[in-house]
């Protein structure tokens, strides 16, 4: 008896075989080395790395994730600011993370814990533009966890504007 209607059975263990193989190959390979300069750390709680226990990410490994932009008003900023960059939630499915919390850490060591729960039910992204240009740091950049603080009443408060963090080097999952 076959285990594929239209495979003899030799068919459907070589597929079979074939699939477990491409999986675990995949599996194997994890993030690819960063070329470029590392901008952000990730460390912690996750499964797939390229530098030892962390996953270390360059500016083109981040825009090779899918890109988002939303136009949002900010405490920052004297008018509304166009904002680009993967979902939070994208990097920490590349990441394969596993926490509840994110340590996150800017440049000057700022420190601010961000719930996971937050990536998803908010559309954070990690921009790297800011009106469709790079940040530089003296900018806020070139990193930065925004919120879409217009979509919704809920966010514009300090518990969410704290959660923004700029200059963002590391995450830590926990």
């Amino acid at each position: 008896m076959s285990l594929h209607p239209r495979l003899p059975r030799r068919g459907a263990l070589a597929l079979g075989l074939a699939l477990a193989f491409s999986t675990l190959t995949a599996a194997a390979q994890g993030l690819p080395e960063p070329k470029g300069r590392v901008i952000l750390t990730v460390s912690g709680q996750i499964e797939q790395t390229n530098r030892g226990k962390d996953a270390a990410f360059d500016m083109a490994m981040l825009e090779a994730l899918p890109q988002q932009s939303f136009t949002t008003r900010t405490p920052w900023f004297d008018k509304p600011m166009k904002f680009t960059g993967p979902l939070l939630s994208d990097v920490l499915a590349a990441v394969k993370a596993k926490g509840q919390t994110i340590k996150a850490s800017a440049i000057n060591d700022y420190t601010i814990s961000i719930p996971v729960a937050d990536a998803a039910a908010h559309g954070v992204i990690v921009a790297r533009l800011l009106n469709d240009q790079p940040m530089p740091v003296r900018e806020k950049g070139p990193l930065f966890v925004i919120y879409p603080f217009d979509s919704k009443a809920e966010l514009r408060s300090s518990t969410y504007y704290e959660r923004s963090i700029w200059q963002l080097k590391r995450m830590s999952i926990e």
